[in-house]
């Protein structure tokens, strides 16, 4: 059977899996910048029966096409390649070689699992069913992504499924996590720029304090989430810079503020979007500043299509596999990823590979300086897709 074969395969090249994870690891480009990432990748599949399309999106996103020789469905298969602009503090033989860049969120294990895996199915592309897009999505990290630009290159627009995985460091390798229905979180980025009067600390009343509108708004907002949201709903916002540094007895002009917004459904998005232009409004009415306003939603919240999730659970928890040990529901998670734009234009299911180093009490989480992962885990997630794709 195609499976048992797939399986062996898959098995035969983990150290091939290790040895790619950490010639990427080694080299790590950041968002829209992954131009030699996007060569190793192509020169992956050169000379392979496949069609391989390049420069797909707005950046260097590759899709390649394997053909099955029998009848079926068309899934896309999604991994990120980009890296995060943060300086290694691993003590690996394998670490970055970039310096201040760093695969910290384990874009390239996601790369590596999935070029074994696509390079077995063209081997065995005559006992496929369907046909495989593969997705090697560049800038998952910097909106507005590339997940959206594929998605509206049209390239996909055949596809009866899309499935992809995020490599956690929360759960040891071998456990396999799924949430359905609304799972990651949207967000929307904020800059407010609030324009006041300056003038001398002796004379407040011949000045309009911009420190203190800034201060009000950074109060008023909070109550956003507090007494405007249903206790039910999730939605986070936070103020991450307030630019206000000044002389003591001056009375600032203006400020800048910047932060973000999350949410896990598109309803509470609306609801903060409305909130939050209202509270800028009165900041101006009530201290007669000017206030300028970029609020720009980044990714949207990530839908897992409960019917194609529940046959990955079904097919996950049936696998015999041993290195897929344990397959449990993950809560909803208020990080976000732009896999929402392939889940929201087509029935999709993003799920998770435990990777927690062996030997840990508590593992560093996504985009520490010394994250890592247990590389058992390429090849957990390489039969767990492998499962997916077997199952039609």
């Amino acid at each position: 059977m195609m499976k048992e074969q797939l399986m062996k395969m898959l098995e035969q090249r983990k150290d091939e899996m290790i040895q790619i994870r950490r010639h990427l690891h080694e080299y790590p480009e950041l968002s829209f910048e992954e131009e030699k990432t996007a060569q190793y990748i192509a020169d992956f599949y050169a000379g392979k029966d496949v069609d391989v399309q390049r420069n797909v999106g707005n950046g260097y996103g590759i899709i390649v096409t394997i053909k099955g020789g029998k009848p079926g469905k068309t899934i896309g298969l999604r991994a990120d390649f980009d890296a995060l602009p943060i300086h290694e503090e691993t003590d690996v033989p394998f670490k970055s070689k970039i310096d201040g860049v760093m695969h910290a969120c384990g874009h390239d294990a996601h790369t590596a699992y999935l070029l074994v895996l696509a390079d077995c199915l063209i081997q065995l592309k005559d006992e496929l069913p369907g046909t495989i897009k593969v997705i090697h999505q560049h800038a998952e990290e910097v909106p507005p992504g590339g997940a959206k630009s594929i998605v509206e290159s049209g390239l996909l627009d055949d596809v009866d499924a899309v499935y992809g995985v995020h490599f956690f460091p929360t759960n040891p390798a071998g456990d396999v996590g799924y949430h359905s229905g609304y799972s990651m979180a949207g967000r929307t980025y904020f800059k407010l720029k609030i324009q006041g009067v300056g003038g001398h600390g002796s004379s407040p009343h011949l000045a309009k304090d911009a420190i203190v509108a800034g201060a009000h708004f950074v109060t008023a907002i909070q109550t956003v989430v507090s007494r405007r949201l249903n206790p039910f709903d999730m939605g986070v916002i936070t103020i991450g810079s307030f630019d206000g540094k000044g002389q003591f007895n001056v009375i600032k002009d203006s400020v800048e503020l910047e932060g973000d917004v999350r949410y896990m459904t598109s309803e509470v998005q609306e609801l903060i979007d409305k909130e939050v232009h209202r509270i800028t409004k009165g900041i101006e009415a009530e201290f007669g500043v000017k206030c300028e306003l970029e609020y720009v939603p980044d990714y949207p919240p990530l839908y897992n299509d409960p019917e194609i999730t529940a046959e990955v659970v079904a097919v996950l928890q049936s696998s015999t596999e041993p290195e897929i040990k344990s397959v449990m529901e993950f809560p909803m998670f208020s990080g976000s990823e732009d896999f929402a734009y392939y889940a929201a234009k087509y029935p999709s299911c993003f799920f998770y590979i435990g990777s927690k180093p062996k030997g840990v009490e508590k593992a560093y989480f996504n985009h520490h300086p010394k994250w890592d992962v247990d590389e058992d885990a390429l090849l957990v997630a390489a039969k767990a897709v492998a499962e997916v794709v077997c199952k039609g």
